[in-house]
C-alpha cells in the first residue's frame, strides 16, 4: 500500500514535552487485536487523552485547541518499549506526518518510516528551543525539508540537519512502500537480467 509522500512541510506543532514515551502509552495493548490500520488514530495516547468514561481530559495536549499541526514534538527517547507497529499506525492515523525528538527507539523509527511518518532526530539543545518557542507562541512553526534533511525553527531561523536512511528517504519522497519501490525499478531490473543472460 502506498505511503504518504513527504517533501517539505512548514507548520505549527503539537508539543509533548514528556521523556521516555513508550509504545504502550502511544497505543495501549488492549487495542492490538485489530489487524488493519483503521481507527488507531482515535486511540492514540488513549489513557492520557480520555477518562475511563471516554470523556476527553482537558489538560492533555491533543484535547487543547491551542495546539495543532501534523508534527508532534516529543521528549527524549520516544517510542521505546515493545516493538508494536500499531504505535506507528496510531501516529499516522491521527494525522501526524512527522515526529521530532532528540532520540527514537530504533524499532519505532523503522516502523514509522515504513508507515510514512518521518522521525526527525535533533539535538537536545535544538529540541529545547522548539519547546520554548512553542511555549512562547503556540503558532510558532517549524519547517521540515526532507530533500535537504534539515529542520528550521521559523521564529529564530535556526536550523539543524537530521539523518535518514537513503532508501527510506527515497521511499518517502516518492510515496513508495517497499513493493512500490521495486515496481518503480522494474525496467532497470529487466534490463539487468537481460544483460546478465548474455554472460
Amino acid at each position: 500500500m502506498p505511503i504518504n509522500k513527504f517533501t517539505t512541510l512548514q507548520t505549527t506543532v503539537v508539543p509533548l514535552p514528556i521523556e521516555n514515551v513508550d509504545t504502550d502509552q502511544i497505543i495501549p495493548a488492549r487495542f492490538l487485536k485489530a489487524t488493519t490500520k483503521e481507527g488507531f488514530g482515535d486511540n492514540l495516547f488513549c489513557d492520557w487523552r480520555y477518562e475511563k468514561d471516554g470523556t476527553p481530559k482537558a489538560d492533555f495536549v491533543l484535547n487543547d485547541p491551542t495546539y495543532s499541526g501534523p508534527v508532534l514534538v516529543a521528549g527524549k527517547n520516544f517510542g521505546s518499549g515493545s516493538s508494536r507497529e500499531h504505535a506507528a499506525w496510531a501516529i499516522d492515523g491521527y494525522g501526524f506526518k512527522s515526529v521530532v525528538s532528540s532520540f527514537f527507539a530504533d524499532i519505532f523509527r523503522n516502523n514509522s518510516l515504513n508507515n510514512g511518518v518521518l522521525p526527525v532526530q535533533v539535538s537536545e539543545a535544538f529540541l529545547a528551543k522548539v519547546f520554548s518557542a512553542v511555549d512562547a507562541d503556540p503558532k510558532a512553526e517549524v519547517k521540515i525539508d526532507l530533500q535537504n534533511q534539515e529542520i528550521t525553527l521559523i521564529p529564530t531561523g535556526e536550523k539543524e540537519s537530521f539523518e535518514i536512511n537513503s532508501y527510506k528517504k527515497s521511499c518517502l519522497l516518492n510515496g513508495y512502500d517497499d513493493i512500490d519501490y521495486l515496481l518503480a525499478m522494474k525496467d532497470k531490473i529487466v534490463a539487468f537480467e537481460k544483460q546478465a543472460v548474455k554472460f
